[in-house]
């Protein structure tokens, strides 16, 4: 599966390419939904990663428009942030997964399982 992974911190993009990768995936890193725009449109079967704080766009944005595409991707958020900002940004949104960080990999191969 190709998975777009749109996160601003380099290391926490960085680690995630890693997983992702080793169980069988192919990786595209963002460093903001700006980057993503430019490239192809995800589309379904592809996946994508969406910090919900990212500089300009906002990942809340960026899920609302991915879910709205003809043949949306699936969407995982990843967030440090508390429950309710989660909620917050969220709301009205039905994303495939949400995943706080610290990231765990076994939590990362539930919502994208290997190929």
């Amino acid at each position: 599966m190709r998975v777009h992974v749109v996160e601003d911190d380099a290391g926490v993009s960085d680690s995630l390419a890693l997983i992702l990768r080793n169980i069988g995936h192919t990786v595209i890193s963002h460093r903001d939904a700006e980057s993503l725009f430019k490239g192809s449109v995800p589309e379904a079967p592809d996946a994508v990663i969406v910090d919900l704080s990212l500089p300009g766009i906002p990942g809340a944005q960026l899920v609302r428009w991915l879910l709205n595409l003809a043949a949306p991707p699936r969407v995982v958020v990843i967030t440090g942030q508390s429950q309710g900002f989660i909620d917050h940004q969220l709301r009205g949104l039905v994303p495939d997964g949400v995943m706080r960080k610290p990231l765990d990999v076994d939590a990362i191969a539930r919502v994208l399982p290997p190929h």
